[in-house]
Order: structure tokens, then C-alpha cells, then sequence
């Protein structure tokens, strides 16, 4: 069967199973909509945030980005990585403890203040929104691919699947949901890993394999694309070209940005016990570890294939995979010098003899154009894989950005629905009446999704680590002073939450959107303009310190929180069941 065909059958197997699972599963109360009823066992619980935590961004287009950026990628790896160890050990037993439904629902009750509430719910929407936006675009590149249908059709099929179980079964339908979710990711993900390492290195061990040596030779692969990148131009794979600084801020914003992401956060709500908190966080980290310490090993055999398959050779040999993706505008081939070849190298590096050499030839700049997105998609067509793994990739990456919409949309929803509608503008409203607000908000944020979907704002995962800057700047410093810091109080944690997001929004619109300096056009430009040399990317970092000292200095000329708050923040440290033993 061709690959159309393969893609239809399990692509609908998966979408079948994901909707029988939220019939099964739906939700009949607020708890079990917002908290899927607090009863999720500690296994289950860590399957569904993994899934929830490997968006588009984890699945397509991290390994991407590692593959053209090489080393420097790397910071996504240990920021993302790094964070979720974070967000276990700091963040999630505490917030469990506490008890509350959500994010905003923890500051307004911790900061005693509506106001703090309504900041918290408006960071909550800028958050989820713009991550959200990563995830629709990898919709919508998944569906423009392997079911040839045009990206806004796919974007709507889409968004038809995760509001058809998002808003029917609430959390409760979307943690079943994310269960067989990351069962479908991993196994699409480590199915052509394993194929493609056995085929380049003989070790079926990804991992491995990136390090071992090419099939019937006595090179190491990782020296091999060393010297594939060189002689096109472009550094060494293994060296980096990212400042120190750029490099340690990107991977602390990524890192923060983590452990204030709401729609993870939450999962640890959906426990028994914060014993199980704990447990399923260890479970989760197990889960992604899988994925994360084999996408680098993907980047280097999906890197290497492409420039051994594609550089120097005459564009009407290519295989059919090369025109399909062509079909997407996510590959893009310009014969510029008419020879009919595919010259593929670094037309900025600098270094001006290869150039000078480059022109000597009479090429004059590289013809293609490559989206970091389509690495992973196009991996198992480029090692000319069965066609049933290549489906098998996209069921996977739609299975990776759908488990992470759903969660954003249940974090939008619930923002609307129980802290803003609930909470302030109708605390007498009933129950069913607080169900139906959220699964309408839910319906909306669908719809603005796509539209981010279909008009995407850049590729996944630097609108993700956006996100996360966001997430850093933000939410990061109030939950870390809320639970560590009994005396810091509403106006310090306001103001900080405030000034930290404004000026994370504020660096992100004028140097990745050039919104005030000619727009995206004059954003390569503005490089050499970045504040202490820090990319939008890490500047959540820089935002993020800035709301640590506005809230301290703030805080210390405004009266300290009531009594009973600072006995509830000492209260939600104290390990469950302290002090049995001596009867105390």
C-alpha cells in the first residue's frame, strides 16, 4: 500500500481510539472536568504528562532544530529536560498540597487578591495561546503532508478531534486520552530511530548509534557529518556558535519557563495523594527521557541523509519524497544558476573563500531552503523506510500535538470558566452552569487555535520557547516566592508578574517580530541590538530576574500578608504526616 493509504488507516485508528476514549471517559462534574476527579493512579498519571509535556515542539521540530543548529540546539535539551527535574522536585508536591484547581486559582488564593487572580488568568491565556500556536502548526504541517490536503483543511480536522474530547470529557477525558497518546508517540518516534540506526551504524541502539561507526567503514557518523557540514560550508556539527551567555539564558528561560508552564502544573492536581504527585513525576521523567535522549541521535541520521541525498545531485533524480515535501512550501528548490543540480550550502557563512570558491563554480547562493519542521517528518521517506513507519510518524506527531492543545485548551478554559467566571464575576453560579462556561470557553480557544494554526506566527519550536519566556517571566517567580517565601505578598508578586511580562512581550515584539523596526524583514538586523547579547528566545531570563527584584522591593515597603497566609505557605511544606511518629 502507498503511504496515503497507511497514513488513512492508522491516522484513523488512532483518532477512533482517542474519541471511544473520551465517550468512555467524559466528564459529569467540575472536579472531574478540571481534575479528572482527583483519582488518577501515579503510572497513568506520569504517561499523560509526558504525552502532555512532548508537544509538536518535542516530537517534529526539536530534533529539527538540532540537526541545523547542531551543538547550539542543545539548549533545548537540557533547558526543557532540566525544567520538568524542576518542576518535580520544587514545584509539584507543593502545589499538590495546596490543592487547588489551577494556576491562577493557587496565586489568587496564596496572594489573597482578585487582582492577582486576574494577572495569574491573563498570563495563563498569553501563555497558552501562544504555545498553542506551536501545536497547530505542527497539525496543520502533519495533515498539508500525508493526507495532501490543504493546511487549513487540516487545521479544522484538527481542531474538530481535540474539541470533540476536550470539551467533552474535560481532564478526565483528556488524561486517558494522553495515555494511549504517548504509547502512539514513543512508538512512532523509536520505530524509525531504530530502523535508520541499524541501517547507517548496525546498532540497533539509537543512542549508540549516534556515536558508533558508519556501516562498512572505520569513521565515526558524528566525524562524518563534521565533514559533510565543513565541506558545504557551514561549522562543525559538534562546535557551537552561540555566546556563552545567549546559550546559559536560553536554557534557564526553557528551564523556569517549564516549571511555570500551567497545563503541566496542573497534572500533578489529578492524584490521590501528594505522595503520588511525586511518584508520577518520576514516571514522567522516565517517559520523556526515551524520546529525549534519542531525538539528538534522529537530528544527526535525518542530517546526514539529507546532505548525502540532496547536495550536488541533479534535481530530476530526487526521489518522490523530495517533491511531495516541495508540494508543502516547506522545501523549497531554486535552480539559480540553470544547471539543474541542487547546490545546497552556506551562502552566509563567513568564510570568503569558500564563497569566493562557491561564485568560481558558478553557484550563486544556496537553491534550497529547508523548514526545520520537516526534519523528523521526512526522515523515514529519506532512508526510504517501509511506508507504514512513515504513517506511523505522523500519527505520532499528531498524537504529540494534540495530548499538548488539549492541555492548553483545558488550562484556557478552566481560566475562564473557574477563575475569572467563578471566582469573581459569579460565585453563585452552579455547578452545571460552571461546566458549560468551560466547555464553551474551550470552543472558543479551539477556534482561535486554528487560526493561529493556519496563520503561524514562525516555525514550532521557537514559538514554543517563546512560551516558555513568557511562562518564566511571569508565573515562575510568584509560585516559587508563594511556596518558599511566607512574607512576600500580593502587591510585590502583582507588580513583578506585571513588569515581567511586559517586558518579555515587549523584547519578543521588537526582536522576533520587528514589530517596531520595519517587521519581520528587519529582524536579522536587529541581532546585533540584542540586549546583553541575549536572542527573544532567552530573554525570559533577563524578564524573569526583573520580577524577582520588582516583587522584593516592592514587597518591602508594603504590609506583610495576614497571619493565616503565612501559616498556610509554612503549612504546605511540611511532608504529609510530619510528626506521627512522636505523636506531634
Amino acid at each position: 500500500m502507498d503511504v496515503l493509504t497507511w497514513t488513512y488507516i492508522i491516522v484513523g485508528i488512532t483518532f477512533a481510539l482517542y474519541i471511544g476514549i473520551a465517550i468512555w471517559s467524559r466528564a459529569g462534574s467540575t472536579k472531574e472536568f478540571y481534575v479528572a476527579g482527583g483519582g488518577v493512579s501515579p503510572l497513568a498519571n506520569g504517561m499523560a504528562t509526558a504525552a502532555d509535556w512532548m508537544s509538536a515542539a518535542s516530537f517534529i521540530s526539536m530534533a529539527g532544530i538540532i540537526s541545523f543548529a547542531g551543538y547550539d540546539g542543545a539548549v533545548y535539551l537540557m533547558g526543557w529536560t532540566g525544567g520538568y527535574v524542576l518542576l518535580a522536585l520544587l514545584l509539584a508536591p507543593y502545589l499538590r498540597k495546596f490543592g487547588k484547581f489551577t494556576v491562577p486559582d493557587f496565586i489568587g488564593e496564596r496572594y489573597y487578591s482578585n487582582t492577582a487572580r486576574t494577572v495569574a488568568v491573563i498570563c495563563a491565556l498569553i501563555v497558552s495561546f501562544t504555545y498553542v500556536a506551536g501545536q497547530m502548526r505542527g497539525v496543520g504541517v502533519v495533515f498539508s503532508r500525508f493526507l495532501e490536503v490543504e493546511i487549513e483543511t487540516g487545521v479544522v480536522i484538527g481542531m474538530i478531534i481535540v474539541l470533540f474530547y476536550a470539551v467533552l470529557g474535560g481532564m478526565k477525558g483528556i488524561t486517558y486520552t494522553q495515555v494511549a497518546q504517548y504509547c502512539v508517540l514513543i512508538f512512532a518516534f523509536m520505530v524509525p530511530a531504530i530502523f535508520i540506526s541499524i541501517q547507517m551504524t548496525g546498532n540497533p541502539i539509537p543512542q549508540l548509534g549516534m556515536g558508533a561507526t558508519v556501516t562498512g567503514s572505520e569513521t565515526y557518523l558524528l566525524d562524518k557529518l563534521n565533514g559533510l557540514s565543513t565541506e558545504l560550508g557551514f561549522a562543525e556539527y559538534t562546535n557551537g556558535s552561540k555566546s556563552m551567555i545567549d546559550v546559559f539564558a536560553i536554557t534557564l528561560a526553557l528551564m523556569v519557563g517549564t516549571a511555570g508552564l500551567p497545563h503541566v502544573i496542573v497534572r500533578f492536581f489529578t492524584v490521590k495523594k501528594v505522595k503520588d504527585a511525586r511518584k508520577s513525576a518520576g514516571w514522567a521523567l522516565l517517559l520523556i527521557a526515551i524520546l529525549y535522549t534519542t531525538a539528538p541521535a534522529v537530528s544527526v541520521f535525518a542530517k546526514t541523509n539529507l546532505i548525502e541525498t540532496v547536495s550536488g545531485k541533479e534535481y530530476v533524480t530526487m526521489p518522490k519524497w523530495f517533491t511531495n515535501w516541495e508540494k508543502t512550501g516547506l522545501l523549497k528548490y531554486e535552480d539559480k544558476n540553470g544547471d539543474g543540480k541542487i547546490q545546497y550550502y552556506n551562502d552566509k557563512s563567513k568564510n570568503e573563500e569558500f564563497l569566493a570558491a562557491q561564485e568560481a563554480k558558478g553557484y550563486k547562493g544556496s537553491e534550497l531552503t529547508i523548514d526545520n519542521d520537516i526534519m523528523v517528518l521526512a526522515n523515514p521517506e529519506i532512508a526510504q523506510l517501509p511506508n507504514w513507519v512513515i504513517a506511523l510518524v505522523a500519527a505520532g506527531a499528531l498524537a504529540a500535538a494534540l495530548s499538548t492543545a488539549a492541555g492548553l485548551l483545558l488550562v484556557i478554559s478552566s481560566s475562564v470558566s473557574h477563575d475569572l467566571i467563578k471566582k469573581m464575576i459569579n460565585p453563585n453560579i452552579s455547578e452545571k452552569g460552571e461546566l458549560w462556561s468551560a466547555r464553551g470557553a474551550a470552543a472558543v480557544a479551539v477556534v482561535i487555535a486554528g487560526y493561529f494554526g493556519i496563520n503561524p506566527p514562525g516555525f514550532v519550536a521557537a514559538v514554543v520557547a517563546l512560551a516558555f519566556g513568557l511562562a518564566a517571566a511571569s508565573f515562575f517567580p510568584a509560585i516559587i516566592l508563594g511556596i518558599f517565601h511566607k512574607k512576600m505578598n500580593k502587591e510585590g508578586a502583582v507588580s513583578g508578574m506585571i513588569v515581567g511580562l511586559l517586558l518579555m512581550l515587549f523584547y519578543m515584539l521588537k526582536f522576533k517580530f520587528g514589530i517596531f523596526d520595519g517587521g519581520k524583514e528587519a529582524v536579522d538586523g536587529l541581532k546585533a541590538s540584542w540586549w546583553f547579547g541575549i536572542s527573544p528566545e532567552g530573554f525570559g531570563t533577563i524578564a524573569m530576574i526583573v520580577n524577582f527584584i520588582v516583587a522584593f522591593v516592592v514587597n518591602s515597603f508594603t504590609p506583610a500578608p495576614p497571619q493565616e497566609v503565612q501559616d498556610i505557605v509554612e503549612n504546605i511544606r511540611i511532608p504529609s504526616g510530619a510528626g506521627e511518629a512522636t505523636g506531634h
